[in-house]
């Protein structure tokens, strides 16, 4: 099992061990979280060895901490992490061995359903092609899934700061590489500065290829953004959503459609975006009956689990159990995996919580 973070908020270090194996044993799904956020300290160790990527450290702990995400001043200081992650993922091994260590992870923390995030065209840097990238982390997914008890998928993502040809090229290779287990198509990046409407072809070409929609949002940007993700870019979730209270009459749009908004806490800490997890607008959603469920966003630069995130949540927020298992149930019901499936992974969900 991955060891406990040490970066998250106090209120979860103060859990006794009993509680916080008891947010392991809770049956998860996780809706975002990146790939190249997520790495193992030991793992950037070897592949950026064998890349000749310079570290600022030579042990796993001390990378850990390295690459723990304290002092961003906003959501574009919290990426720049990501330069030296991406540049050890140019190769399908190493795209392989780190989509298999995020479900063996996962497993490990209770997450029973995984849908992993990337932009594929961070890999091509050094000759790779989409076409070799998305398989390489298809491999990734279904070894992890064969060795653990987790089912698993592929988001692609593009970036704001893309091109829109980019954006659709790679909204058509995500389209091709269903078979390798993509499921749906994203847009990351800096929300402040690009808007991503311009990109709006990719997402009707990934729609109609039959991929679910989901949008980073309403977090660097106010809720012009999310009506954007929605209006322009066919969002079926929203990523963060963090900042959609700002506008009542749209979070009350977005509560009656019923649209998933993916809560990550500790990302939002450390980009700014709130205070304090005490304040975040998880607590007022839940109160206004909008449809939500919790995500890690990076394992690496946030330096948490989905285990401490639900465990922060409750702690921070006051969360009951009842609430709790609707967060929970919502990750499934929310996933981009064919209905069937979906349903069985929610029954299994149930019936597991019954059991607790």
């Amino acid at each position: 099992m991955r060891r406990a973070p040490a970066g998250v908020a106090r209120e979860v270090r103060r859990l006794p061990m009993l509680e916080r194996e008891w947010f392991v044993r809770l049956p998860k799904a996780e809706l975002h979280v990146h790939l190249d956020g997520s790495l193992r300290p030991s793992t950037l160790l070897d592949l950026a060895r064998a890349a000749d990527v310079e570290l600022p450290a030579s042990d796993a702990e001390s990378i850990r901490r390295a690459f723990r995400v304290d002092d961003a001043r906003d959501l574009a200081d919290y990426l720049a992490r990501f330069a030296v992650t991406v540049a050890v993922l140019q190769t399908p091994e190493a795209l392989e061995r780190v989509a298999y260590e995020m479900m063996a992870d996962a497993s490990a923390d209770g997450v029973r359903y995984l849908e992993i995030r990337y932009c594929p065209l961070l890999s091509c840097a050094l000759g790779l092609t989409l076409d070799e990238v998305l398989p390489a982390i298809g491999r990734g997914i279904r070894r992890g899934a064969a060795d653990h008890a987790v089912r698993g998928g592929l988001i692609c993502c593009t970036l704001r700061h893309l091109m829109p040809s980019d954006s659709e090229a790679i909204a058509e290779a995500a389209v091709r590489h269903r078979a390798d287990g993509v499921l749906g198509f994203d847009i990351a990046g800096g929300e402040a500065t690009h808007s991503a409407a311009p990109h709006r072809h990719a997402f009707e070409i990934a729609a109609r290829g039959g991929l679910g929609i989901t949008v980073h949002a309403g977090e660097a940007a106010g809720p012009e953004s999310v009506a954007e993700a929605i209006f322009d870019c066919r969002a079926d979730r929203i990523g963060h959503g963090t900042r959609l209270f700002e506008d009542p009459a749209l979070m009350a749009y977005v509560r009656d459609r019923e649209i998933p908004i993916e809560i990550n806490l500790t990302s939002n800490l450390q980009t700014r975006v709130v205070a304090s997890a005490g304040v975040h607008p998880l607590r007022r959603y839940l109160n206004e009956g909008l449809t939500v469920t919790l995500s890690s966003d990076n394992w690496l630069m946030s330096d948490v689990t989905l285990s401490s995130e639900y465990a922060l949540a409750m702690a921070a927020l006051g969360l009951t159990r009842q609430e709790v298992e609707t967060l929970l149930l919502t990750g499934f019901r929310a996933g981009f995996i064919a209905r069937p499936e979906r349903e069985a992974l929610l029954h299994r969900a149930r019936v597991a919580l019954e059991g607790l």
